[in-house]
Parts: C-alpha cells; sequence; structure tokens
C-alpha cells in the first residue's frame, strides 16, 4: 500500500470519527448501556418481589415442561423439554419499562417543547404579518391623507 493511500485512509477514518453524529452514537451506546443496569435493577428489586407475592421471586425460574422429565440428570443434562416463560415474561417487562420511561421522559417532553417552540414561531410569523399588514395600511391611509390635501390645494374651482 503506498504511502499516500495509508495517508487519505487514515484522513477518511479521522474524518468519519470527528463526524458529530458518530460521536453522539458513541455517548448514545454508553448510556443506554448504564440505562440497561437501571432497567435491570427494577426488575430485579421492584418487579420480581412483587411477582414473588404470587409465587416464586425470580421470573426467571418460571418454567413449564413440554416433555417430562424435566430434571437433570446424574451428568447434569437435562431431561425432558424444559420451557423457559419466565425468562421471556422478565425481557418482555423489562423492554416494556425501557420503553416507557423512554417515552415519558424523553420523547413525550421533547415533543411538547418541539410544538411549544413551532407555536411559538408561528404566533411571531403571524405578528410579523399583521404588523407588516398593518404597515401596509397606514402607508395607505398616508398616501390618501397626501393625495387629499394635494387634490384641496389645487382645487380652483369656484
Amino acid at each position: 500500500m503506498s504511502e499516500e493511500k495509508k495517508q487519505s485512509v487514515l484522513a477518511g477514518f479521522k474524518a468519519f470519527l470527528m463526524r458529530g453524529n458518530v460521536i453522539d452514537l458513541a455517548v448514545a451506546v454508553v448510556i443506554g448501556a448504564a440505562f440497561t443496569n437501571v432497567v435491570n435493577s427494577i426488575v430485579k428489586g421492584v418487579i420480581n418481589p412483587l411477582v414473588g407475592a404470587f409465587g416464586t421471586q425470580d421470573l426467571e425460574k418460571y418454567s413449564s415442561c413440554l416433555k417430562q422429565p424435566c430434571k437433570p440428570d446424574e451428568n447434569g443434562v437435562m431431561q425432558g423439554i424444559p420451557i423457559n416463560w419466565g425468562l421471556v415474561l422478565s425481557a418482555v417487562l423489562s423492554f416494556l419499562i425501557t420503553a416507557a420511561v423512554v417515552y415519558f421522559l424523553m420523547v413525550l417532553p421533547m415533543a411538547k417543547y418541539l410544538a411549544r417552540r413551532a407555536a411559538r414561531d408561528r404566533a411571531k410569523d403571524a405578528t410579523a404579518e399583521i404588523m407588516e399588514v398593518t404597515e401596509i395600511e397606514l402607508l395607505k391611509e398616508i398616501r390618501d391623507a397626501l393625495v387629499a390635501q394635494r387634490g384641496s390645494g389645487h382645487d380652483t374651482t369656484p
């Protein structure tokens, strides 16, 4: 590989990294990873004990057996066909909590802010338009007054 091509590849890579959307994406991934820990803690610390009031405290332990026996043998190999639907339920709850928090704490407030901002911009535009119309009406009145003044000053009819 020539030295010039290495330079252009490195320059292209540097330009790629310095784009704003790449940095925003990296920040989003880091925040998302931290947020995942918060959601998992809520599921394990709050949701699982609430579910535990009706059954086992660990959602992931809920299971059914499709083919008996669903027990490990002496070698530790699972016999039968277990269906671990508690894992799915736990993942669905984590997803719903994450989606709710993102929607109610991020999407909804941002949508309200953008709607208020758009309404304020429309109000400014309407006010500017009204002022423009008012100025035009005022200028017409001045013109008409000047024409009337000029007309009465030149009027020499007896």
